[in-house]
């Protein structure tokens, strides 16, 4: 490419759009003349390079680079770039890729930079986001082997069964010793031949509610070959494939005969497979114990899911509820037919009533027994016509949801029967009745007044 006749106007103008930065170089390194075309550099403070070796404006690592491209090459030698980084004020410091060709036979150079920086950044991203997965799979590995060393030495039969094929993907060493012939493998085989043609369409109707409902079912079944029923247990989780199904079995032979249990472990026996929740927590209201019925209420499969978790965390309007069972328990002592709802672990709520009380010893605990209103709520029919009618259903649902829901529209009657109401599930507080009314406090007491439900001397702080 022949550019004898190209003028000094021109060369300027070519240095700048091919490059970022372009230094004009004595032959002994020092700067001449300095070009930023892209502003991003200008912090730098380049044109402050003026008179000074090359080689000092950039950091110690680079040093060795500067002065291997400042040396004379052999005019068929390839064009190398090289990255440099130059200290910044800002702290960080700033690669630059340059190139240096010569300018004629008085030994000048020329430099021309590209800036690196939007590349390093990239390269930090893949670098943090290399990390970080590496971290996730490390975890991943951890949480794999905690869950194969559980599964293993579980004292329980279980198996993991695929939602869509109802192939087991996975059995544990106990519920292979359900089979008859050791040598016949459970994974991969259809899980209801599995069990005792009599027993299937009860496993069929398990497994329809599991996954219909999202919470722990039971039935009785037999497996293939056994001579006796085993309780069979059932919940559904999901993976990335879909749907599974956690199955438990629990032979006939490992639960105790009501017969020979004492009256201590029959009362023990009778809470554990009551109709009805029940929970114990401490002073604090975190989660002790808690039966198989309050786990199917909320999905749980196991009580590890939940111990040590606050009970206010799985009840729907948290902190308020709570607020008000543990203020009426401590003092009262005991509390009746608390109506709130429940938030299952798959996120939807359950209507529920929550009767308690204080255990007092050497520390104290509550107990909470908690009831599914949902069937019998669905079940009830009104009472009674007209307006008289109508208050008697909505005095139910105070508490359950926020009152313009209920309301609908701004009735001064409505509005009355609900604030009354919140305050008596309240013990007349009227911070916590606000809060479950969803109104602020100042908006509260002019309803009060409004009302005629304080007196006109009481000042306006709500309690």
């Amino acid at each position: 490419m022949n550019l004898e006749n190209l003028s000094t106007d021109t060369l300027a103008q070519l240095v700048s759009v091919s490059s970022d930065i372009a230094l004009v170089l004595s032959q002994e390194g020092v700067v001449e003349d300095v070009s930023v075309r892209k502003t991003e550099l200008l912090a730098l403070g380049c044109q402050a390079w003026i008179g000074k070796p090359w080689v000092q404006t950039t950091t110690s690592d680079s040093r060795a680079k500067v002065e291997s491209m400042l040396k004379p090459g052999k005019a068929s030698e390839e064009l190398r770039w090289r990255q440099v980084n130059h200290p910044s004020p800002q702290g960080s410091d700033v690669p630059v890729q340059y190139a240096v060709i010569s300018l004629g036979a008085d030994g000048r150079l020329l430099a021309l930079g590209r800036d690196m920086e939007a590349m390093a950044l990239l390269q930090r991203r893949l670098i943090e986001t290399q990390q970080s997965i590496e971290r996730d799979y490390l975890r991943l590995r951890h949480v794999e082997a905690k869950f194969r060393t559980l599964f293993e030495t579980s004292n329980e039969a279980v198996l993991v069964v695929d939602g869509s094929s109802y192939r087991v993907l996975d059995a544990n060493a106990n519920a292979q010793l359900f089979t008859k012939d050791s040598s016949k493998k459970l994974v991969g085989r259809d899980v209801y031949e599995c069990f005792e043609p009599a027993a299937r369409e009860d496993l069929q109707s398990l497994l329809r509610m599991a996954h219909a409902t999202g919470r722990v079912e039971m039935c009785r079944a037999r497996f293939a070959g056994a001579s006796l029923d085993c309780s069979v247990s059932a919940s559904v989780f999901r993976q990335e494939s879909g749907p599974q199904f956690l199955v438990r079995l629990l032979a006939q032979d490992a639960v105790p005969a009501l017969r020979a249990a004492s009256p201590q472990n029959l009362f023990a026996q009778a809470l554990e497979q009551s109709p009805d929740g029940f929970v114990l927590t401490d002073r604090a209201g975190r989660i002790q114990s808690a039966n198989a019925e309050f786990l199917s209420m909320l999905g749980a499969t196991a009580l590890s899911q939940l111990f040590g978790q606050p009970l206010e965390n799985w009840l729907l309007r948290g902190g308020v509820d709570w607020g008000v069972l543990q203020t009426n328990l401590r003092s009262q002592a005991m509390v009746k037919e608390f109506a709130t709802e429940l938030r299952q672990m798959a996120g939807s709520p359950m209507a529920v009533e929550i009767s308690a009380l204080s255990l007092a010893g050497d520390e104290t605990f509550y107990a909470f027994y908690v009831r599914d209103v949902v069937r019998r709520r669905a079940q009830e029919t009104p009472a009674a016509t007209g307006m008289a009618g109508s208050i008697a259903e909505l005095s139910h649902l105070v508490g359950r949801m926020p009152m313009k829901d209920i309301v609908g529209e701004t009735i001064d009657m409505i509005e009355k029967m609900c604030i009354q109401s919140a305050l008596e599930l309240t013990g007349n507080n009227r911070a916590s009745a606000a809060e479950m009314l969803g109104l602020s406090r100042q908006s509260l007491y002019v309803k009060l007044r409004r009302f005629g439900m304080v007196s006109e001397s009481e000042p306006a702080i709500l309690n």
